[in-house]
């Protein structure tokens, strides 16, 4: 009887042993691309391209960091990217828990064949909308300003309100009522009863604005022509050159950039996989 027991936990162990023996070589393959660009920022010019390569370089050179900063404003385009994710972060928990509530919580004409028309509107490709969005923007004077890049968040993103809506639907009504017993109306009912037992679905929605909004390429492109004006993610492709690339730069430039997004990731790891497994789950 004790072979037999001892036998299933040598399993077990050798079992889970192996389950983090491959985690840790799929880790270590994920993190090449990030170890190579570390590498190559911190190599001379002649160095990037030498062969056989060397993943360590003879003189590391911590100036092309310096040197990244000084040749294109970097900090004032990580600067204009804060201001974004801060601006589209406000915009959407502003507007996406009031359209939520009202498809999960009040009654109203109408309401499932305008929740399905809300959630059709994501299999429409951004890029279709990009020319009525530029004349609307153009004749309203706004192009080479922010406003096209904040201003849609303020509206709700079908897809964080679709997250927020089946979240909501799990959380007891008998909360509502009791509060509307105490008097508490919508707004209250919202703020002070439902949005705080929200928190999973929050993360995930502030998580995927951060990063939606930090690594925006296309949309800052089309909409801002002031150099001082652009994001990092525009910013970072000035040191891509007509006929050469000061890789050494540019990865240093990069390795900066997505500095904030691992942090931001270390730190919201667990809150955010809570979220995306609790999420849009039940219902």
């Amino acid at each position: 009887m004790m072979n037999v027991k001892t036998s299933a936990v040598l399993r077990k162990i050798s079992g889970q042993a192996a389950a983090y023996a491959v985690m840790t070589l799929l880790a270590v393959i994920f993190m090449i691309p990030l170890l190579w660009m570390l590498s190559t920022s911190l190599k001379a010019r002649w160095e990037i391209f030498a062969w056989p390569p060397q993943w360590v370089p003879e003189a590391p050179q911590w100036q092309n960091y310096a040197d990244a900063f000084t040749k294109y404003p970097l900090g004032r385009f990580m600067l204009n990217s804060a201001f974004l994710v801060v601006m589209n972060s406000l915009g959407v928990l502003v507007s996406v828990p009031v359209v939520a509530f009202s498809f999960a919580r009040l009654r109203f004409p109408a309401k499932r064949p305008l929740f399905i028309l809300m959630l059709s509107t994501m299999m429409i490709p951004g890029q279709i909308k990009l020319i009525p969005l530029f004349t609307m923007y153009n004749r309203l004077k706004l192009i080479d300003t922010y406003w096209p890049l904040i201003l849609p968040s303020f509206f709700g993103e079908p897809f964080f309100i679709f997250l927020m809506v089946q979240y909501m639907r799990t959380i007891p009504r008998d909360l509502d009522e009791a509060a509307r017993i105490d008097g508490a109306s919508t707004w209250t009912v919202l703020y002070r009863v439902v949005l705080p037992l929200c928190k999973p679905p929050v993360t995930v929605m502030l998580v995927f604005s951060f990063l939606w909004t930090w690594n925006d390429f296309l949309h800052p492109l089309i909409y801002l022509n002031d150099f001082n004006s652009y994001p990092i993610s525009v910013g970072l492709a000035f040191f891509r050159g007509r006929y050469s690339v000061e890789w050494n730069l540019f990865m240093a430039a990069t390795l900066v950039s997505i500095a904030p997004i691992l942090v931001l990731y270390f730190f919201a790891q667990r809150h955010l996989i809570g979220g995306l497994s609790t999420t849009g789950l039940k219902g």
